[in-house]
């Protein structure tokens, strides 16, 4: 059965406040889209507004955790008030699936396909180890080095939640000297020191700036569609976040994503088809 009232957040956290679902005497579901999580020219980040959509699939299911969610992004959504339709799909004692649609105030923005169930911290069979990642004292935070940002992109205010150390192996773009291959690595984690949960790993799957900066190419990359897969639950402490890209053509840009807790364990994976920067 759904859950009759909102989860209680997991604390008063930037995060949880501006992911805040609640249910209306009707019946409906609602949120308020926080601008703080934008990612340059006032457009919510894709990641963000996926743990929204998140949290009202998973108070509508009799399941804890979002596990595999495949979004559409019809247009930019407006920070806000913001309504959510859950329309319940097959469920059983394992996993729950249904469509949440989040709507503005000017109409349909996000469409997704949700699938919940209960994760655990088991120990898995096989796990994509970890790369070698320079250790995090060695790696530059990208909101206190904002002058590194090419000159033409905003800094957006996704950087102050979400905190980002830049990997020195995959961020020469941010010293002027752009790599050959589209990947970033970074380590992350919420700027108030919230420890990370499913819902998060949802953020951190498209938190990254977009792939095709480490070879020199800037600007915004808007999201089209969004897939993310959330594996086990993530240990306290900080995530490993990489980014790849496998083409960069015709005016779009694939991205890869893999995200490993604090324990070197792979714990979420994303894929998304994105518009290449002009």
């Amino acid at each position: 059965m759904p859950q009759t009232d909102p989860p209680a957040p997991a604390s008063d956290s930037a995060f949880d406040v501006a992911t805040a679902v609640t249910r209306s005497e009707g019946g409906g579901l609602s949120a308020t889209l926080d601008p703080g999580w934008d990612v340059g020219g006032g457009i919510l980040n894709g990641g963000y507004l996926l743990s929204v959509v998140a949290r009202a699939a998973v108070l509508e299911s009799p399941h804890a955790h979002p596990v595999a969610l495949s979004a559409s992004y019809l247009r930019a959504a407006a920070a806000g008030p913001a309504s959510l339709t859950v329309t319940p799909g097959p469920a059983g004692r394992t996993l729950a699936h249904s469509t949440v649609l989040l709507s503005d105030a000017t109409g349909p923005a996000v469409s997704v396909q949700a699938t919940t169930a209960t994760l655990t911290a088991d120990e898995p069979a096989f796990s994509s180890p970890m790369p070698a990642a320079t250790p995090l004292a060695d790696c530059f935070s990208i909101a206190e080095n904002a002058h590194l940002a090419p000159s033409s992109v905003s800094v957006p205010g996704l950087t102050r939640r979400v905190e980002t150390r830049l990997d020195p192996q995959t961020a020469g773009w941010a010293l002027g000297q752009p790599g050959e291959e589209p990947v970033l690595r970074a380590w992350v984690r919420f700027a108030d020191d919230r420890e990370p949960d499913p819902l998060a790993l949802v953020t951190f799957a498209d938190a990254l700036p977009p792939t095709p900066w480490a070879i020199g190419l800037f600007g915004w990359a808007p999201t089209v569609q969004l897939q993310v897969l959330v594996r086990a639950l993530p240990a306290p402490g900080w995530c490993l976040v990489e980014a790849r890209a496998s083409e960069i053509a015709g005016g779009w840009i694939d991205e890869d994503y893999r995200i490993w807790d604090s324990t070197g364990r792979l714990v979420a994976q994303s894929r998304q088809l994105a518009r290449a920067p002009r």
